[in-house]
């Protein structure tokens, strides 16, 4: 099956350069259309809620950081067009599925840092995202490897 319209779901980290750079060597050999997402997430998720104080600057300032770095990652590395890069606020495994949907992707791609232990059993957005996924997920190694390997 080819895949014609892939959606690249980024963390803004130095390692989305990897995932970016596999993406796009595989929509030249498809010849297919690129969509790319960044999802911030509120930070009352990542507070818990209880916050005894107006995170709204900050979420902001969040927010307005993340688009500038998109913007930056999308000219950098060619890959995108005008109307497909989309900065999404919430849950990244929904805003990701919703969007997926919505463009009629057939393949995700984002990265992932092969976590085991604790972080495995807390999850990742990596393996978050394959549960319910709308179409097909590659998971890009995020990991250093020897050069020996």
């Amino acid at each position: 099956m080819a895949y014609s319209h892939l959606l690249i779901a980024i963390d803004l980290t130095e390692d989305c350069h990897r995932v970016l750079d596999r993406a796009n060597a595989l929509c030249q050999a498809l010849s297919c259309q690129a969509t790319l997402v960044h999802v911030v997430e509120p930070l009352t998720m990542a507070f818990g809620g209880d916050v005894p104080m107006d995170l709204s600057l900050l979420q902001q300032q969040q927010t307005e950081q993340a688009q500038n770095k998109l913007n930056i990652l999308a000219e950098q590395h060619q890959l995108l067009k005008e109307n497909n890069c989309h900065l999404r606020y919430g849950q990244p495994r929904q805003e990701i599925h919703l969007l997926a949907k919505e463009q009629h992707c057939d393949l995700i791609i984002v990265g992932s840092h092969g976590r085991h232990g604790l972080a495995l059993l807390l999850g990742s957005t990596t393996n978050d995202l394959l549960s319910g996924a709308p179409c097909d997920v590659l998971a890009v190694d995020l990991k250093d490897h020897d050069p020996e390997d």
